[in-house]
């Protein structure tokens, strides 16, 4: 492995790049070497910016440079396949949520990270609240008791009215290379939050929205239940939603206790019991610096062989696009289903 981790880019298209890049740059540890996409107004932002060679394709990078690393930011379907042919040859691979465009795909990437022996970290920008952290920490360690429920509310404005670019919306509005609508780009938040902290359901149910936006052909809102013995886990999206209030907070309820986590930048987390039902603030500590950025912790990953932070780790983003594809199943045919996924 060379002194900085090589690190190229398969995909420019998911606008998350930019902040993600910007990451790897700040980090000492890293260097960007090179990046690929078909569009040129993606390649050319990104020559411009980093002073890197650009290629046309995943295959053209791969076969012209030397890397540790690569870092996946095209569309859910294109991403999987790009972060295939990089494990293939060795690589390890940080790929943005939510894994895949199916669970095929996703299956298939697991399968493959344990063949290749390699990282398979995927980002989700939640992962990173120091708030959110916390709380998993005291689910984790049985502070709420019996886990019996969680919620989680994705919700803006629409992709469009938020100010992502053309590419982006491009195929976000596109059932196959996203592998649905809202329900596939938001309701993973919810779905990898439960898939974490209390395993998979025993059944699944969704249900979309009345396409308050005509213009799209995907579903702009939903929600996914998921059933369990011991309680129920909500992941609900919308793409129609006016400001933010309700956006973005997690609920984890618990037989002795309830956690209410609020989103950044100044998100607190309220912690309530039977002796102190209203609630009160709980202290969230400074994050070790492998946990404040995907970059920083990318490296804790690779380089000293740490154990992926609990929402980064690959199976629980299979166990959530699982449950995701259920749901837009069950969205579509009206029906209770049951998981596995046959």
């Amino acid at each position: 492995m060379s002194e900085k981790l090589r690190i190229g880019v398969l995909g420019l298209s998911h606008d998350h790049i930019w902040g993600e890049a910007e990451a790897v740059v700040a980090c000492a540890e890293m260097e960007l070497v090179a990046a690929a996409d078909p569009i040129d107004a993606l390649t050319g932002r990104f020559t411009e910016t980093y002073g890197c060679p650009v290629y046309d394709s995943p295959e053209a990078l791969l076969e012209n440079e030397t890397l540790d690393a690569v870092y996946v930011f095209g569309s859910n379907q294109e991403g999987a396949s790009y972060a295939i042919q990089a494990m293939e040859r060795g690589l390890h691979v940080l790929i943005e949520k939510p894994l895949a465009a199916s669970l095929e795909d996703a299956n298939r990437m697991l399968s493959l990270a344990l063949e290749k022996e390699v990282k398979l970290v995927v980002n989700w920008p939640f992962a990173w609240w120091p708030q959110l952290q916390k709380a998993l920490q005291m689910a984790f360690d049985g502070e709420l008791g019996d886990l019996r429920g969680v919620t989680y509310r994705a919700a803006h404005c629409g992709p469009e009215e938020l100010g992502c670019s053309e590419y982006f919306c491009d195929w976000l509005f596109d059932a196959e290379k996203n592998g649905g609508g809202a329900m596939m780009d938001y309701c993973c938040y919810g779905a990898v939050l439960a898939a974490a902290l209390m395993g998979m359901p025993d059944s699944v149910t969704g249900a979309k929205g009345g396409n308050a936006k005509d213009f799209l052909t995907v579903e702009d809102s939903g929600v996914i239940v998921m059933k369990y013995p011991q309680g129920i886990a909500t992941a609900t999206a919308s793409w129609t939603q006016i400001g933010y209030l309700t956006s973005y907070e997690t609920a984890i309820y618990g037989s002795e206790g309830t956690l209410l986590v609020q989103p950044i930048p100044d998100g607190k987390l309220y912690w309530a019991t039977k002796d102190n039902p209203h609630g009160t603030e709980v202290g969230v500590p400074e994050l070790d610096p492998w946990l404040k950025d995907s970059a920083s912790h990318f490296v804790e990953v690779v380089r000293r062989g740490a154990e992926s932070t609990v929402l980064c780790r690959a199976d629980f983003a299979r166990d959530a696009q699982e449950i995701v594809e259920a749901g837009i199943r069950s969205a579509q045919n009206g029906t209770q289903i049951k998981l596995p996924l046959g």
